[in-house]
């Protein structure tokens, strides 16, 4: 185990590495520095002088991977690459171009980010595990098939439509909830209840579609039989052989999915105010930043490799047979 985790990890440092310098060269492959100043200036009758001073401040005016000018190592060390993206391997992010410390900025939008995805993420799962349950149960019936036709519909409509739908009824007509905004505290609930509910029901047709197929596979094998022949009530059957053995393929899913809580949400946060590092990740494309652009990208690779070590791991809990060499 220890050493599968280790050999997992050393993939992992590897991965980072190819998706830093892929987001860099994808990244100044559409943009250049001077676009870059032209676009945080303002304007595009910026004069030269005043680009090529902003681009000094911020360490642009150097080349990207090599500088002919200088001698030795620092030919590749006095380079864009090494001093914007190389330090994002030990996690120390930088400043913005803007000026801002991007660390400070991920750590205080971390809260309100993980107080919209947690609850989504674990009334999501609830619901859409016993809603599938619930059809399996009534496999067969027309309340099976009212549940897979509603499945259909939710998971045909854009998650836009939620949104839009939710605050023109429960903000706007009904006044129940706040339009958008945020406030830190106990008071944040009431920011909150809209945009998990809207998460939970555009996820429940596609996610609960998903469950119940893995349930009716399981359903119908021998052991399932054997239980039902020996007399076990049918939601014990469910719940004690069904969703126990199913529950591999879900971890998949969800144990791979909890560190990227802490990323946010981007439609969500955007559309409803919350100032978390979903919608901060969104001004960042808007703006065409480059220093949170990669520092989100990276933390977000960073954070996939850690759910899917965490999920591979996950299986020797789920499923005792389960070894790794």
């Amino acid at each position: 185990m220890i050493a599968y985790s280790l050999r997992r990890l050393v993939y992992g440092v590897f991965i980072l590495l190819g998706v830093n310098l892929l987001t860099f060269v994808l990244f100044f492959a559409v943009n250049t520095p001077d676009d870059m100043a032209r676009l945080s200036i303002g304007g595009q009758r910026v004069n030269q002088e005043a680009i090529e001073r902003w681009k000094i401040d911020r360490g642009y005016d150097k080349p990207l991977f090599y500088n002919d000018q200088v001698q030795g190592i620092a030919r590749f060390t006095d380079t864009i690459f090494h001093d914007r993206s190389l330090p994002l391997l030990r996690f120390d992010f930088g400043f913005s171009d803007e000026g801002r410390d991007i660390g400070h900025e991920i750590r205080s939008r971390m809260g309100p980010s993980l107080a919209l995805a947690v609850p989504t993420f674990v009334l999501g799962l609830t619901v859409c595990v016993l809603f599938s349950l619930l059809l399996v149960y009534f496999k067969s019936t027309p309340l099976d098939f009212a549940g897979v036709v509603l499945c259909v519909v939710l998971l045909s409509i854009s998650g836009l439509f939620y949104i839009i739908a939710g605050q023109w009824l429960f903000a706007k007509t009904l006044n129940w909830v706040p339009y958008s905004g945020y406030v830190a505290g106990l008071d944040a609930w009431r920011f909150l209840v809209l945009p998990v509910v809207v998460g939970v029901v555009s996820g429940l047709g596609a996610q609960a579609r998903f469950y119940r197929t893995l349930f009716l596979e399981e359903a119908g094998k021998d052991y399932v039989r054997t239980a039902r022949a020996k007399g076990l009530r049918e939601s014990a059957v469910l719940m004690r052989h069904v969703f126990r053995n199913a529950l591999l393929p879900i971890l998949t899913g969800t144990v791979s999915a909890i560190p990227l809580l802490f990323m946010g949400s981007l439609i969500a946060e955007s559309f409803f105010g919350i100032p978390g590092l979903g919608s901060y990740t969104i001004d960042a494309i808007n703006a065409q930043d480059f220093s949170i652009v990669r520092a989100m990208v990276f933390l977000g690779s960073s954070l996939s490799i850690l759910g899917l070590l965490l999920a591979d791991l996950s299986y020797t809990l789920a499923d005792p047979r389960v070894r790794f060499g």
